[in-house]
C-alpha cells in the first residue's frame, strides 16, 4: 500500500511517499482503506520532534511511528474474528494516535470509530473527531451553562471551530476570537459577538469572562489573568506548556491566588463513548465539518508547510482514493 513515511525529525520535507507492507488485523481489530485524512498541528508537532519532550513518546533518536495521521474515514475492508460492531462494506469514521497517511489503517473496534454520519461525505467526516474530542474535554472542566461567558481565542481553526458549536449547545454567552476573513464563519457556528484580533485585542477591552479558552496556544495564563472573573478559568490547549508537567499541580493551585483563578490543561478522552456522541450531534444538525482545503496524500509536504502557517480555517483534508475526492 502507499503511505507517507518519515524516518527523523525535521522540517516538512522529511516525508516521503512511498510502497509500505500493508496491515493485517488482530482478532479484535478493523481493517480501514481510508478515503481521506487530515493533518493537524499535533501531526506537525510528532513529526518536527519539538520540543524535545515529545521524542519520550514517539522515539528519542528517530521516529518509532514512521506513519503520521490520527484522522480518517473510509470503508472496512477486513475485520477480525472477534469483531462484532462492523462488517466488511461499511462506511467508517474516527480517529486513532498514528498511521491514516496510508491507504489503509488498523484499529480495535473498541476505539475511536464509528459508523460514518448518515450524509457526511469521506471529506467531512474525516474531519471531525480531533478538533470536536479535544474541545469537548476542555469545555467539560469549564463548566459552562447558561448565562456563563467564554471567550474562545483561536475561534476559527479546527479545536476552535469546534469549541463555538460545542459551547453553542451549553448556553454559554460567546465571544469568539479570530482574524477578518473568519468573523462571518465563527458567527454562523454560534458566537454571539466576534472579535477581530487583527484590530483589536480582547485583552484590553475592558470585559471579564468566565471562561478564556486558547484554542491555539498562543496566549498564556499571565497575560490573560485580568480579562479572567474571579473563580474563573483558564483552558490551555498547547502541548509545549507540558515541559512544566512536574510543577503542573503546583501551578495550578498558584493560580488561584489571582482571584480564585485557575489553569487547567485538559487531556483529551479518546473512547468509543466521545466519537458515538460526536456522531448523534452531527446527524441532529448540532455540529458540521469546517474544510479550509483538500489535497491528494502525493501533496503532503504542501499541505503540512500549509498548516504550520497557522493561518488554515477549521481543518485540512488529505484525499486518497477516488471516493476520498468525492463532496
Amino acid at each position: 500500500m502507499r503511505a507517507v513515511v518519515h524516518d527523523r525529525y525535521g522540517s516538512p520535507d522529511v516525508l516521503r511517499l512511498e510502497d509500505v507492507e500493508q496491515p493485517v488485523p488482530k482478532d479484535d481489530e478493523v481493517l480501514v482503506k481510508v478515503h481521506a485524512t487530515t493533518v493537524n498541528r499535533s501531526d506537525c508537532g510528532w513529526r518536527s520532534g519539538v520540543p524535545f519532550f515529545t521524542r519520550f513518546f514517539t522515539g528519542i533518536p528517530r521516529p518509532k511511528h514512521k506513519i503520521l495521521g490520527s484522522e480518517f474515514a473510509g470503508e472496512v475492508a477486513a475485520v477480525g474474528s472477534s469483531v462484532s460492531k462492523f462488517a466488511v462494506g461499511d462506511h467508517v469514521f474516527g480517529a486513532c494516535g498514528f498511521g491514516t497517511h496510508a491507504e489503509y489503517v488498523c484499529m480495535r473496534e473498541s476505539r475511536l470509530i464509528a459508523h460514518k454520519p448518515k450524509g457526511m461525505s469521506f471529506q467531512e467526516a474525516a474531519s471531525v473527531s480531533d478538533g470536536a474530542i479535544i474541545a469537548r474535554r476542555c469545555l467539560q472542566a469549564a463548566d459552562l451553562g447558561q448565562g456563563r461567558s467564554i471567550v474562545i481565542y483561536g475561534a476559527s481553526g479546527s479545536i476552535g471551530t469546534a469549541a463555538v458549536q460545542l459551547a453553542r449547545q451549553t448556553g454559554a454567552q460567546i465571544t469568539a476570537v479570530c482574524n477578518t476573513k473568519n468573523l462571518e464563519l465563527v458567527k454562523s457556528l454560534g458566537a454571539d459577538e466576534v472579535i477581530d484580533y487583527t484590530k483589536q485585542d480582547f485583552r484590553k477591552n475592558g470585559q471579564q469572562y468566565d471562561v478564556v479558552f486558547d484554542a491555539v496556544g498562543k496566549n498564556s495564563f499571565r497575560r490573560c489573568r485580568r480579562s479572567i472573573a474571579p473563580g474563573g478559568t483558564y483552558i490551555e490547549t498547547d502541548l509545549g506548556f507540558m515541559w512544566h508537567v512536574p510543577a503542573l499541580a503546583l501551578f495550578t493551585r498558584l493560580t488561584r491566588l489571582f482571584g480564585g483563578r485557575r489553569v487547567t490543561l485538559p487531556f483529551p478522552k479518546y473512547s468509543e463513548d466521545e466519537i458515538d456522541v460526536l456522531k448523534e450531534l452531527i446527524e441532529a444538525g448540532k455540529y458540521r465539518a469546517v474544510i479550509d482545503r483538500a489535497f491528494p496524500l502525493e501533496q503532503i509536504v504542501e499541505a503540512t508547510k500549509y498548516v504550520e502557517t497557522g493561518q488554515k480555517t477549521g481543518n485540512l483534508v488529505i484525499t486518497i482514493t477516488q471516493e476520498g475526492k468525492q463532496q
